[in-house]
């Protein structure tokens, strides 16, 4: 088999380096005689650039660009509206990725100087692809990966309806060591509240970073052939009421570099191919740039294509397989892409606290649906029983977590001290020694220095806290809702601190600007519901788990219990529930829960305690897990987990 690509772009290497390595014979077509740097840079997932690292494996060519960690959203007058935690986005610039390609590029792959014409027939099935320059290739397979305005896409489909430009972005690469020092790895963008206008910078080394205005060209335009001193009064124009820090950045912009690109799209297609010729890249599909999906998306048509070319046969039915494998992915991202665009030319619609990050990747859907039972689940975030108590509740979830999920409800331990008393506690010392003291009974370390040190006053900052994350996100909510115990029971952190749990929300992946606003204002109402809950349901002990079936049958459990008897709740109210077999494999266990306890581990794995330390350090040892070590005991944290 013989595959001719027409287009030397991202999406055309990325093609012909994968069949290659299939021992696939290639060819790759480019019209450029020398590759351009239009299209500074892109932000690229990690689902496009592990694709990449792949290809690259063994041949020491380092993946060029830095990862972003973060996103910040700003309103024009620098006000946040958003700040959060970015997982596995890097920043490439355009002709760094494409000298990268090209370096593992074998010689003669690629013939250049050839501007597709049009494809020769025979038989009804393409042969051979005709070239301007009079040259022809010949092949089995014909792959269209020549960019939006795609030449083999109007051969086989005619011409396809884009949408209006009604939305331009200036684009440019500036150096600027100071800014980057002070922003390195964070994605900030400003958009102005009343008008169509916005400006992003984000960081593609130490020191450069590639810019973007994107204006509504139907308030404000400026000629696609303007001089560079043209360019530089519009966009100062434009973004005159910006921060300082915008000016700060585009002073050291040589606008002869910077160029405006019109953006639109068009629908998606009913398919990508026509007999023996496909499309992929830009040429298949194209979103608007507001989802900084299109290079990832490339990379991954490339990759979809070429594990159906190995596995099916027949050409035709392999690409039909391709389309089917992509196109619900192509069309959420063209959607949204719409969406965005819509909001940003009518800023009067757009609600800061729903709006949407502008990077979306593939994420596998979640197990949630109509389950046969209800968990109610009254916490507190100091509740040293909740703590010890989690290596069940974890282990509950693997094993049954088809049957139910969870809503946590927050108690309200601690109001303050005044006339508080809880048994023998009546004092925040009197706390630190039953802390101590649960530590020994159960193996799972606390440290309650933290009452002798810097004693919390109340449980209710972070009960209000954890209902502002529970707001945004409520698998998130249980991930902060962890961490700022991690924060208290073993690093002594008083978690009544707003700086403490804001870092904590953005860690675990939260919008933490939001996550303030809320924790201010609806969170304060939503916890008084949770009291109001707990009182009318008579919930006086922690942890209180109320179990309810779809009959409305009741099983109510109190404080600290062994693993059976909530299994033997769940054989009651649901008697042919089947237990999932635990997968005790270490790396699946790490991938499943970011931090964990020695006794967590040796409970989920079911290893001995001198087991669980000799795999533990193993592990610490290869690099897959990091640790953090108490005074008590160790907490361990995962390199595997994605939030």
């Amino acid at each position: 088999m013989k595959v001719v690509i027409i287009g030397g772009g991202v999406a055309g290497l990325s093609l012909g380096l994968l069949l290659k390595k299939q021992n696939i014979e290639v060819v790759i077509n480019e019209k450029m005689t020398e590759f351009h740097t239009r299209g500074h840079a892109f932000l690229m997932h990690l689902d496009g650039w592990s694709i990449l690292e792949e290809l690259s494996e063994g041949k020491n060519v380092p993946l060029p660009g830095i990862e972003i960690g973060e996103f910040n959203f700003n309103k024009s007058n620098g006000e946040p509206v958003k700040r959060q935690k970015l997982n596995l986005w890097r920043c490439i610039r355009r002709k760094d990725l494409i000298a990268f390609l090209n370096r593992l590029v074998p010689e003669g792959l690629i013939k250049t100087g050839r501007i597709f014409s049009h494809f020769i027939y025979e038989n009804g099935k393409a042969i051979a692809a005709q070239f301007s320059n009079g040259e022809i290739e010949y092949g089995d397979i014909f792959i269209g990966a020549d960019g939006s305005n795609s030449a083999v896409r109007e051969a086989i489909f005619g011409s396809v309806e884009f949408t209006k430009v009604e939305v331009k972005e200036v684009v440019g690469l500036c150096k600027n060591e100071a800014l980057a020092s002070k922003l390195p790895n964070v994605f900030t963008k400003f958009q102005s509240d009343t008008r169509g206008i916005s400006f992003g910078m984000i960081p593609v080394s130490a020191s450069d970073f590639v810019w973007f205005m994107q204006y509504n060209s139907l308030e404000a335009d400026c000629c696609d052939k303007s001089t560079p001193e043209q360019l530089k009064a519009f966009c100062d124009f434009q973004l005159s009421d910006f921060p300082p820090i915008v000016n700060e950045l585009l002073d050291t912009n040589d606008y002869s570099t910077s160029y405006i690109w019109n953006t639109r799209d068009f629908g998606l297609l009913p398919k990508f191919h026509q007999g023996n010729i496909v499309l992929i890249g830009d040429a298949a599909h194209l979103a608007l740039p507001f989802t900084s999906a299109g290079t990832t998306n490339a990379i991954l048509d490339a990759k979809a294509l070429t594990d159906v070319l190995l596995k099916i046969g027949n050409s035709e039915l392999a690409f039909e397989q391709y389309y089917a494998s992509r196109k619900d992915e192509i069309s959420k991202h063209i959607y949204l892409g719409r969406e965005l665009k819509e909001l940003f030319m009518h800023p009067e619609k757009i609600d800061g606290d729903k709006m949407v990050v502008p990077l979306i990747s593939k994420k596998e859907a979640d197990d949630k649906g109509d389950k046969p039972l209800k968990v109610q689940y009254f916490t507190d975030p100091i509740c040293s029983t909740c703590w010890v108590v989690q290596p069940m509740l974890r282990r509950l979830k693997l094993e049954y977590g088809e049957y139910f999920d969870i809503d946590y409800r927050m108690g309200g331990l601690l109001p303050s001290w005044t006339d508080y008393q809880r048994g023998p506690i009546t004092q925040p010392s009197d706390v630190a020694s039953h802390w101590e003291e649960v530590c020994m009974i159960h193996g799972i370390p606390l440290d309650g220095d933290i009452w002798l040190e810097d004693p919390l006053p109340s449980s209710y900052p972070p009960s209000i806290a954890f209902k502002a994350a529970q707001m945004q996100d409520g698998d998130l909510a249980i991930l902060f809702l962890r961490r700022i115990k991690e924060m208290l029971f073993l690093e002594k952190k008083n978690i009544v601190d707003l700086n403490y749990l804001e870092n904590a929300a953005f860690e675990v992946g939260l919008d933490s600007a939001k996550f303030i606003k809320d924790y201010e204002t609806k969170a304060q109402e939503a916890f008084r519901n949770d009291l109001i809950l707990a009182q009318n349901m008579e919930v006086g002990v922690f942890p209180t788990l109320i179990f309810t079936n779809q009959d409305n049958k009741t099983i109510i459990a109190k404080g600290y219990q062994e693993y059976e008897y909530f299994e033997d709740i769940i054989h009651q109210l649901i008697p042919n529930a089947q237990k999932r077999s635990l997968n005790t494999d270490p790396v699946f266990l790490f991938s499943c829960f970011s931090t964990m306890t020695n006794k967590e581990f040796s409970f989920l794995s079911e290893k001995s305690v001198e087991d669980t330390e000799k795999t533990l350090d193993d592990l610490y040892e290869r690099g897959y897990i990091d640790k953090f070590e108490s005074k008590n005991g160790i907490i361990w944290k995962s390199k595997l987990a994605d939030y």
